[in-house]
């Protein structure tokens, strides 16, 4: 959808025709000399055929040729069938080069806001890197101290930490000595920690210094095996009013442990494929967290299907970690990032940017210092950065603002033809470029479906393409990936939004009929039905459950084992699938219509006036109902323009301004073409942020809609009616 004109028309339409003469005579020698014609021609290829020739599948990649994969790839490199000879490989090929890098704390300082409230910003320095033979060492060492601590092969530690770079120390400590490795969201709840690090028989446990003071020290009780924790800041030295019978370390005193010689002259056992690498807990949006069960083979697999769609990823690149490591997602990017020998610099959502939160005002985040190449993102963090440059246009001047839309509608009908715009990218936008550092070229997104609009705005904004996958910590976060292989092939498909692209060269796909959603692999006029996926990257299953492993989890005829999403999909003529629906997340109506929550939720994201939402309904009801965390500043503005005055929480607890946020939202529905019952027809505003802190989000940045019901019970049946 283009953006608003808002101009002269006579000036309009010279502005057209002088954008027409420059396009026609600079056409011809561009459309030669970058080969454009080839790389549509490209871009137009059947992306995955069906083996079987059934509409249901199943369905897998192309090859160059055209030619369907005889075989699913499993393997990135010859002879690297498991995670500690990643390591060892980049450590081989790129001993000198940069691996790790984190950023030096200057200061930290206490800022005061307007409403009372203290918050805490950093003045950072600049990334000081490890190595990839200083990495691999100092996994080496504290893999070593683990050992000499009493950790045994194959006998599960946990790790419960933020994404940074002695999470992949240890990680790859662990992958390297044979100890699976069981991983925790950081944001999970004290009874899902306890429930985690029990059925798991934990006894040794790496964390931060943060997380130990917070979490762990009242918890730790909960955990009867528990007996050695191992905090990866170097100081305090001493960590009193622990119980009895537990010890705390740093990790800079296991490593010293570990690189005794006799320490080091203890042989270790190398790990097979087939072995558990990782137990991954899911963050619990449903219910009590499962760890799924994940071998070294697994991960290999899926890596190996994501660098597959990663045009020309070599040493040169740098990616930015910072979403949770304990999600496959991160996990994924960086071993991917690894076996291929680029950078990976640490950052976090709270300084990633130099508007974040915990940045100081006048210094750099971290992606003005680091430039990233790569990046992974879920849709949260891309709608935010969405609705920060779209506020930022709207306070423009007129001039500044008709040229920046006369540019991003211009750019829009270029890119629907698989056409470039260098000056466009150059002139216009070129700061909003430098928002992620300046020298983005992919950005890989994934985690929760992405809106039209944000998608859009990110290809256009940003001038990378956008490489939105599809995928589940039960299939090593590998489903599927759009192709990026070149500038035209992205330009040309990325406004097909929804659809996120052909099976991966590790993974096929096939439909399942779903009678009650309505869905049939024999619908027209693109097959459609419950996505399961199949291939080596398909996990073990969950850990201690065989009753969800029984439901989840099938093995065919041939040996090869397939997962059952959950999700509804459709395959276009092209191969590629698009999620047009979530068995989950589907709700009857009285009247008998289904809703999407999670597609009114991604369609009304993108409300200026909504920093975030969860649609709710029941099924003796006949709408849907919304709690709205409003954005303060245009709330404000809209309070200030009605005459009302008081507190935020006065202000949002205000009927008018329930009515106003509801008009907005619904205008905003009926332009994202939502049908009639699938709108909002009473919302509540929620003057309390949804942080993991009050229990209602977590790190996959879902609303846990159990919890949701519970916490706000009251005003679900007054807006019901019930009260």
């Amino acid at each position: 959808m283009k953006l608003k004109e808002d101009m002269n028309p006579l000036l309009l339409q010279v502005f057209r025709s002088v954008v027409w003469v420059c396009s026609f005579i600079t056409f011809l020698p561009w459309y030669f000399l970058s080969g454009a014609g080839t790389n549509l021609d490209r871009a137009r290829r059947v992306k995955a055929r069906s083996v079987s020739g059934r509409p249901a599948g199943p369905y897998r990649a192309t090859n160059q040729a055209g030619g369907i994969h005889q075989k699913l790839v499993w393997s990135l490199h010859l002879g690297v069938d498991t995670l500690d000879k990643v390591m060892v490989h980049g450590a081989t090929r790129f001993p000198e080069r940069d691996c790790l890098g984190t950023r030096e704390v200057l200061n930290e300082e206490d800022e005061l806001q307007p409403n009372g409230k203290v918050f805490k910003k950093v003045i950072l320095g600049e990334y000081q890197w490890m190595s990839y033979e200083e990495t691999y060492q100092a996994a080496v060492c504290f893999g070593s101290g683990l050992a000499a601590l009493g950790q045994r092969p194959q006998c599960n530690i946990a790790i419960f930490c933020e994404t940074r770079a002695e999470w992949m120390i240890a990680a790859q400590a662990c992958f390297i000595y044979n100890f699976p490795l069981v991983t925790l969201y950081s944001t999970l709840g004290g009874a899902a920690i306890a429930h985690g690090l029990n059925e798991t028989e934990i006894t040794h446990i790496i964390t931060s210094k943060d997380l130990l003071h917070s979490r762990l020290k009242v918890g730790s009780a909960q955990v009867p095996r528990l007996q050695h924790i191992i905090v990866v800041d170097s100081k305090p030295t001493s960590w009193p009013g622990f119980p009895r019978g537990i010890m705390v370390h740093n990790l800079v005193a296991v490593q010293e442990l570990g690189s005794r010689p006799d320490n080091m002259a203890v042989a270790r056992r190398q790990p097979l494929p087939s072995d558990i690498a990782v137990i991954m807990y899911t963050s619990g949006s449903t219910g009590i967290p499962k760890g799924v069960m994940i071998s070294h083979s697994n991960i290999i697999a899926g890596i190996t299907g994501m660098a597959e769609r990663i045009p020309d990823l070599d040493e040169t690149d740098t990616y930015i970690g910072y979403l949770p490591l304990a999600h496959v997602l991160e996990l994924s990017a960086e071993m991917v990032c690894i076996s291929h020998g680029c950078r990976i610099g640490y950052s976090s959502p709270q300084t990633l940017a130099d508007q974040s939160t915990k940045i100081k005002k006048g210094s750099k985040g971290d992606t003005s210092v680091l430039k990233p190449t790569l990046m992974a993102a879920v849709p949260e963090i891309m709608d935010r950065i969405y609705k920060n440059v779209m506020t930022k246009v709207e306070e423009m001047s007129s001039v500044q603002r008709t040229l920046f839309v006369l540019a991003y509608n211009y750019k829009m009908e270029q890119m629907t033809k698989g056409y470039r715009t260098p000056l466009c990218d150059s002139l216009v936008f070129r700061k909003v470029r430098s928002l992620l550092g300046g020298h983005m070229r992919v950005l890989l997104s994934g985690g929760a479906p992405l809106s039209a609009a944000t998608q859009r705005f990110m290809n256009i904004c940003l001038c990378c393409p956008v490489g939105q996958g599809y995928g589940l910590t039960e299939t090593c976060g590998a489903g599927t990936i759009r192709r990026m292989k070149t500038p035209a092939a992205w330009e040309m498909w990325d406004y097909s939004t929804g659809r996120v692209g052909a099976p991966l060269v590790c993974s096929e796909i096939t439909l399942k009929d779903w009678e009650e959603g309505g869905y049939y692999s024999t619908d027209k006029p693109n097959p459609r039905g419950e996505i399961v996926i199949g291939g080596p990257n398909v996990t073990m299953g969950y850990y201690k459950n065989e009753v969800k492993n029984r439901e989840d989890f099938f093995v065919d005829s041939n040996g090869q084992r397939w997962f059952c999403t959950g999700d509804i999909g459709e395959l276009h003529p092209d191969g590629c699938l698009k999620i047009i629906d979530r068995k989950k997340d589907l709700v009857k109506l009285q009247a008998g219509e289904y809703v999407s929550l999670g597609k009114v939720e991604a369609m009304l994201k993108n409300c200026p006036f909504v920093d975030n939402i969860c649609a709710y309904a029941n099924s003796d009801q006949s709408y849907v109902i919304g709690f709205v965390v409003p954005n303060q500043k245009q709330l404000t503005v809209l309070a200030e323009q009605r005459g009302l005055r008081g507190s935020w929480e006065e202000i949002c607890n205000n009927p008018d301004m329930e009515r106003d946020v509801l008009r907005i939202i619904t205008e905003a529905a009926l332009s994202a073409k939502l049908e009639r019952f699938e709108i909002p027809k009473k919302i509540r505003l929620s003057a309390e942020p949804w942080t993991p802190e009050t229990g209602l989000v977590t790190d996959a940045f879902k609303l846990k809609r159990k919890e949701l019901k519970s916490h706000y019970q009251d005003d679900i049946e007054r807006m019901y009616g019930g009260k």
